[in-house]
């Protein structure tokens, strides 16, 4: 494990590397609006990540790094986000990148896709609908669009009992559905990790 620090200008964020700099691809996790990247799910796809021959970054955000527990705007998270991204891509030369995240962190890693040319995404727990607002027809599903619209495959994994809903078939290239899982996917890490596991090898 080695932890590097990355300046952006919305401030440090941290990266947790696993794995070789000559790896067969780079995956870049992060976390939830107001978690760590030990969760269990990211933990469980970084597990199917290393298991494949990829160089594994868990990344701590600059908002989560100074303390704060709301991501803030979401074009100042971006743009952090690529900077992130950009930096860690350069201890891969070459390599395929894949990014993703849970929850708000797969958001992110959706509307950054293109811009930091992501070959997949990896949607842990994508929120689709905030909760008690689907009756307004409010969903989120346009985040996953623009990834694939820009050439990105997209996998999401989301627990059947999760309140902010389960995106469907057409929002994804796979959607992944883990009986009795909430919105935590906590409690099935092995389930997780194959379906990464299993897909990965698809879209490098």
């Amino acid at each position: 494990m080695k932890l590097v620090e990355i300046m952006t200008e919305g401030g440090a964020a941290r990266a947790e590397l696993d794995g070789d700099n000559a790896a067969r691809f780079l995956l870049v996790l992060t976390h939830g609006a107001g978690g760590t990247p030990g969760s269990p799910d990211l933990l469980a796809a970084c597990d199917a990540g290393r298991q494949l021959g990829g160089l594994v970054a868990r990344v701590t955000q600059p908002y989560r790094v100074r303390g704060a527990r709301a991501p803030g705007s979401a074009v100042r998270q971006d743009a952090a986000w690529v900077e992130i991204v950009t930096a860690l891509a350069k201890l891969a030369p070459g390599a395929p990148l894949v990014q993703g995240g849970r929850s708000n962190g797969a958001r992110v890693a959706c509307r950054t896709a293109t811009a930091v040319g992501a070959r997949a995404v990896i949607a842990l727990a994508f929120p689709l609908c905030p909760p008690r607002r689907s009756a307004e027809g409010v969903s989120r599903a346009t985040e996953l669009h623009a990834a694939r619209a820009g050439g990105a495959k997209v996998l999401v994994v989301n627990g059947d009992r999760d309140p902010f809903g389960i995106p469907g078939a057409r929002d994804a290239d796979r959607v992944v559905v883990i009986p009795g899982e909430t919105h935590a996917l906590k409690g099935h890490r092995a389930a997780v990790a194959a379906a990464v596991a299993e897909w990965l090898p698809t879209v490098l």
